[in-house]
């Protein structure tokens, strides 16, 4: 299992040892100066120098504290260096996979329409993780890998890592990106090879489902992240039983109840302020204008009428 100062990569010694001397100079640094200080204060204190002198110029001082501050300078730049290279140098082996960050959630594409919730790879080998924003800015970190990069709409990063140590790992998103950041949060599960085989292969396809493209179409958009689709309350009010039923809203004029048919459910996904289901907060969900268009509405509304149908 992860512990606070567990390096679980082949990044993570580098890392660490960056951060050991830059802190250590730091601490040295300031022990030095508080050193100094109190020794100042006692030996010139004015019990012991009746009458102070100024003095200036002296050049060897100032060759000293130009000149080794410097030094300690270029050095934490070559330990920075020699860590963060090897992150930018990605091996040919890589395995890929697409890590996707939607407000407030992670899932993790393997290619074949399976996508997972946790990130599940193998013991000793190359993962390249491409990254990709489905909305916000996110930024993907898993600190015992000693990793973290920006997932930025429109901007294609990547990073990459081997696993060498087997157990299950946080996964945060460090750029505060809505009111759920905190809680947008994913495993590493790092296994066996075999161990791994079989669990992709036992990994069902959710990402591309032909006879259901409306449910195709809400997951690749992230709507399941907080809306469920067996009753249970997330984020937003569940999809359970939504077509055809009535729903108390709080609209700018006050309270009203509705009809959850074709109209009010694509009103709901392109301006989903206007109406919110009582009970619920303002703003939490952006509008899908110009996301979610024509065709894939259609879907949509299409997934609820036939979900309803089959009850």
């Amino acid at each position: 299992m992860e512990t606070a100062f567990s390096g679980a990569s082949n990044l993570a010694e580098a890392v660490d040892r960056a951060f050991i001397f830059i802190f250590s100079i730091s601490f040295i640094i300031t022990i030095a100066i508080s050193v100094l200080m109190i020794y100042i204060v006692i030996h010139f204190s004015r019990k012991k120098v009746k009458n102070p002198k100024q003095f200036t110029g002296n050049t060897k001082l100032e060759i000293a504290w130009t000149i080794i501050p410097l030094i300690i300078v270029l050095m934490m730049f070559y330990y920075g260096k020699v860590g963060f290279t090897p992150m930018r140098e990605v091996p040919p082996d890589a395995m890929p996979i697409t890590a996707i960050g939607r407000m407030w959630a992670w899932s993790f594409d393997y290619g074949s329409g399976k996508i997972s919730k946790d990130l599940v790879v193998p013991l000793n080998r190359n993962v390249r993780m491409n990254l990709l924003s489905m909305d916000v800015n996110h930024g993907l970190f898993i600190p015992a890998f000693r990793v973290k990069e920006d997932v930025i709409p429109g901007y294609k990063n990547y990073l990459w890592f081997r696993p060498i140590v087997k157990g299950e790992f946080d996964v945060y998103c460090t750029d505060y990106c809505g009111l759920a950041h905190s809680g947008m949060t994913a495993k590493v599960i790092v296994v066996d090879s075999l161990d791994f085989e079989k669990w992709l292969v036992d990994l069902k396809a959710t990402g591309n489902i032909p006879d259901l493209p409306g449910l195709t179409v809400l997951k690749g958009n992230g709507c399941l992240t907080c809306h469920s689709l067996d009753g249970s309350k997330i984020i937003g009010p569940s999809f359970k039983g939504l077509y055809g039923s009535k729903r108390v809203v709080i609209t700018d004029q006050g309270e009203k109840t509705v009809d959850a048919f074709d109209d009010y459910i694509k009103r709901s996904i392109l301006d989903p302020n206007a109406e919110v289901v009582k009970g619920f907060n303002k703003g939490l969900m952006q509008p899908y204008k110009d996301v979610i268009k024509g065709e894939d509405l259609d879907k949509i509304v299409d997934y609820f009428r036939k979900s309803s149908e089959q009850k």
